[in-house]
């Protein structure tokens, strides 16, 4: 909401500086966003008098020019190249050290072709006052120099703009504005009293309602005989100042009342209005051209204005451009009219419109203004187009708008945290416009005033279906009570103001301050930090890619098809984050980057929903280290990186033990080179290996690729359980190698699990350290070799009890697969 300073003044009278204005308004809960003062950067700007203006001698478009720009500039002489530079002329002269807003330049002193120039002589384009640049302003005859340009022509009137929150429609006019700093003490609210105009004739135009839900009330009168044209200099100015554009005197006169008393209206030209009748009614599908140009089709939904032609206006947002009032209008239909405000809003959503009007009627304006609204618009219509206003009509009725509101002494410092004596806390109500209607020493009950549309109204509850009737009525109207009462203490307190109100720290929730990330935030976070130490390069793609991509790495329904992607390559939600960083891989490779490791946690989309992943790829060869060549990756690289993620989680109390891997990976993996890690027979904690050579053909890559895929989503949260400290052994783990000799498809896993529970509370770790498959070995077998840690708790174990144990091994690993000792039959 903006105003001017001096247009506050017509409905405030103080004294007050626009800094103690503005501080003042920020007290009482109305925002002030900017201060704009066009007379202070116009401040340097005088008026002047060219004293004689001649040719320049050498140039024939230059003028040298003898100023006279009052003192200390009695005789300057400038440069011009003006051609109505001419001796006599008054004029706006700039001294050297001027900004020049329209130019963004800084006058200096200096010759120009041989003469000196002592400043410049400027037009209003140059100070940034409008467009006209044919030569440099002419001002009136007689004008006396040396006069402040801002000051001779009215500019020093400083433009306020507040920010209004959406409850206070009231707000949204100068005058509500004024009301509330006369109520916190700068100033006095000036008597506003619209003049009622007679009516001479009856209006060519009458009223019909047909859609009172919407409009409960409509009124509208005739003025004939007026002269429509520019509105006056003084009403451009002001509505220049808070960023509108000055149409016609008609137009610009209801825009004054939408800023000045927050009061939206329209005018009609009767001439143009078909049938003698405007009906207020529902949109039937039909098109209109509205003020701004644009094509509108309202809905049933949609409250309009129609004549017999059809649809002329959306009502309370914008008016129709066939109806509208033009510069060869001499007779106009003035209307004012209530809205219902949620109908306003949804309607101007609808449809993509937004008014000035728009923005008062959904906020709420007040009820009881039309009658002195109406007046006050035709006695401006008259005064400044002249004419005759015919009698009011009208449709509808006055709605009941009173209301009242209840306020308990003691709640003002019990809620407001603010201690208010009774009385102060009723004269506050009381200048605001509340009127007291009983008051007792614990509570007071007052009446609502009419633009307080915020305070008291009724509220739409959200109630339970199997609440009776009498309770659901009960809560309603305790619900308002409540609020309203609420309301009362937010007036009281602001304009107490609102930095007087002690801040009180919200009570703690706990004396422990609770996690700021969840559980599957911080493993998220956790497989990150992992990778990334790991040597792996994080990246971040799209969550969705080329449905041609997507379908190598799964299933592509059709439900996660984009119908209107950002471009013809990206149109499928991705099944895993692989998708995006193989065509890494084949970007950087087929630019000479073949060894790479790359990694992104991001999402994967399927039917089933969306789901959190880890996925990795490695390329080319491994990164070299001291003693170690650069050998070509393995799948066994991507299993320890998987492992490595899940390890770390598992020390975070992530329930990740016990896994176990199986040879059923999904199609994108070698089917002899992959596996899958799973917590028990159902949970899929994720998937390692090579990628399908198929995959990769005539792609560019001729090195094998491999990946993992870890389903963050599927590892369960840590459970809420004490733990008890860790018992630390005090005695030396033992390590016994194995070798068993099993058949090539027997999976390494069947041999580690049966190995681990040969012994379960003396053997704390089995690992795979070797696979061989070669002569030294039958046909059709592999050998596989078996770390195995014993760690003993009570006493050193001796070597009976060693020999004892890892005779349980490898009967177990007999039994489970058939395995023989490496060396035996």
């Amino acid at each position: 909401m903006k105003f001017t300073l001096s247009w506050l003044r017509d409905h405030l009278d103080t004294t007050a500086s626009v800094d103690e204005i503005c501080a003042k308004l920020n007290t009482i809960g109305l925002e002030v966003e900017g201060v704009e003062d066009p007379g202070a950067r116009l401040a340097a700007f005088r008026t002047a008098r060219i004293i004689e203006a001649v040719q320049h001698p050498n140039a024939d478009r230059l003028r040298v020019c003898r100023v006279d720009a009052g003192p200390g500039f009695e005789e300057v002489q400038v440069v011009c190249g003006a051609p109505n530079a001419r001796t006599g002329l008054s004029v706006i002269f700039a001294p050297p050290g001027t900004w020049v807003p329209g130019l963004d330049i800084t006058i200096k002193a200096g010759s120009i072709r041989g003469e000196a120039s002592g400043g410049m002589l400027c037009s209003l384009r140059e100070l940034g006052l409008g467009e006209d640049h044919d030569g440099i302003a002419e001002l009136p005859e007689g004008t006396v120099t040396g006069l402040s340009y801002a000051d001779f022509a009215g500019l020093n009137d400083p433009v306020i703009e507040i920010a209004v929150t959406p409850n206070r429609g009231d707000a949204l006019a100068v005058r509500g504005i004024a009301r509330d700093l006369a109520a916190a003490g700068l100033g006095h609210l000036r008597p506003w009293l619209a003049e009622t105009v007679e009516g001479t004739f009856d209006s060519s135009i009458s009223w019909a309602n047909d859609f009172p839900e919407a409009c409960p009330w409509v009124l509208g009168r005739t003025v004939r005989g007026v002269r429509n044209g520019p509105s006056p200099d003084w009403l451009q100015k002001r509505l220049r100042a808070i960023g509108l554009r000055p149409i016609s005197a008609l137009v610009d006169i209801t825009n004054f009342f939408a800023f000045d008393l927050g009061r939206p209206l329209h005018v009609f030209d009767a001439d143009r209005v078909t049938g003698g009748r405007l009906t207020i009614c529902r949109g039937a599908g039909e098109s209109f051209r509205a003020l701004d140009g644009r094509d509108v089709v309202v809905s049933p939904e949609d409250c309009v204005i129609a004549d017999a032609t059809g649809v002329q206006s959306l009502a309370g947002i914008m008016g129709g451009e066939a109806t509208g009032a033009t510069d060869e209008t001499t007779s106009v239909f003035v209307e004012c009219a209530l809205f219902d405000p949620v109908r306003i809003a949804l309607s101007g959503r609808r449809l993509g419109l937004h008014s000035d009007a728009r923005h008062r009627f959904e906020r709420g304006v007040d009820q009881a203004l039309p009658v002195a609204a109406l007046e006050a618009a035709t006695r401006m219509i008259i005064e400044l187009c002249g004419g005759e206003a015919s009698e009011v009509v009208s449709a509808g009725e006055a709605p009941a708008w009173q209301r009242e509101a209840h306020l308990r002494f003691a709640r003002i410092a019990g809620l407001g945290g603010l201690d208010v004596p009774a009385d102060e806390a009723v004269a506050s109500l009381e200048v605001l416009g509340f009127e007291v209607r009983e008051r007792d020493e614990a509570r007071v009950v007052v009446d609502v005033p009419s633009w307080r549309n915020d305070i008291a109204m009724k509220m739409v509850l959200d109630q339970a279906p199997d609440l009776s009737a009498e309770r659901a009525f009960a809560a309603a109207e305790g619900a308002v009570a409540v609020d309203s009462e609420c309301d009362l203490i937010e007036e009281i307190l602001r304009l107490r103001g609102l930095d007087s109100i002690p801040p009180v720290s919200l009570p703690a929730l706990s004396a422990v301050p609770l996690p700021a990330l969840t559980p599957r935030q911080t493993r998220t976070a956790t497989a990150r930090r992992v990778l990334a130490a790991r040597g792996l390069m994080e990246t971040v793609a799209y969550s969705f890619a080329a449905q041609e991509a997507c379908a190598r790495f799964g299933a592509v329904p059709e439900s996660l098809r984009l119908l209107n992607p950002i471009a013809a390559d990206l149109d499928q939600m991705r099944p895993t984050p692989l998708v995006n960083l193989l065509a890494a891989i084949e970007r950087n490779t087929a630019r000479g980057y073949p060894d790479l490791g790359l990694f992104e946690v991001g999402p994967g989309f399927s039917e089933a929903g969306q789901s959190q992943i880890a996925a990795a790829l490695r390329s080319g060869h491994a990164p070299r280290f001291p003693g170690r060549a650069a050998e070509p990756v393995e799948l066994w690289d991507a299993k320890a990186d998987a492992l490595a993620v899940l390890a770390v989680l598992a020390a975070l109390g992530a329930p990740v033990e016990g896994i176990s891997v199986t040879a059923d990976a999904p199609g994108h993996y070698h089917p002899g080179r992959s596996g899958v890690l799973r917590q028990g027979p159902k949970i899929v904690l994720g998937v390692f290996g090579q990628l399908h050579p198929a995959l990769l053909a005539g792609r560019g890559l001729d090195r094998p690729v491999v990946g993992f895929e870890l389903f963050l989503d599927a590892i369960p949260d840590p459970k809420r359980r004490r733990r008890a400290a860790p018992e630390l052994s005090a005695f030396q783990p033992v390590h016994r190698d194995f070798a068993f000799v099993v058949g090539r498809d027997v999976a390494a896993e069947t041999v580690l699990r049966a190995a681990r529970g040969a012994e379960r509370t003396l053997i704390s770790g089995v690992r795979l350290f070797d696979v061989y498959e070669g002569d030294k070995v039958p046909e059709g077998s592999k050998s596989l070799g078996v770390e195995v840690t014993l760690q003993p708790v009570k006493a050193s174990l001796t070597d009976a009890e060693i020999e004892a144990i890892c005779g349980a091994v490898v009967a177990a690993v007999q039994k489970a697969s058939g395995a023989t000792l490496r060396g035996e039959g």
